[in-house]
């Protein structure tokens, strides 16, 4: 029953048409975004019993954004040394 009623405010107040449009545009986009991130990126964890700390695994080569221009990875001494003391 609700869901005749707001077809009903619809068709009275047509202004409010793009305004649900616009929002629900924008609530499909968050969503598909979030199982975007949650699917891919190594920094969200859903399982931490498989993989404690995956941010140790990663390529510091490989670029971890959605968009990256000009980037160049290069080694820090001070970090790769503190990495070979601590293993």
């Amino acid at each position: 029953m609700s869901g005749f009623g707001f077809f009903q405010i619809l068709r009275k107040r047509k202004e409010l048409i793009p305004l649900i449009g616009f929002m629900g545009f924008a609530a499909a986009g968050a969503t598909s975004a979030s199982i975007y991130f949650l699917a891919t990126k190594p920094d969200v964890i859903v399982n931490k019993t498989g993989n404690p700390e995956p941010w140790e695994t990663l390529d510091p080569a490989k670029p971890q954004k959605l968009l990256t221009f000009n980037q160049q990875w290069k080694p820090v001494e001070e970090v790769q040394i503190v990495k070979g003391l601590m293993k």
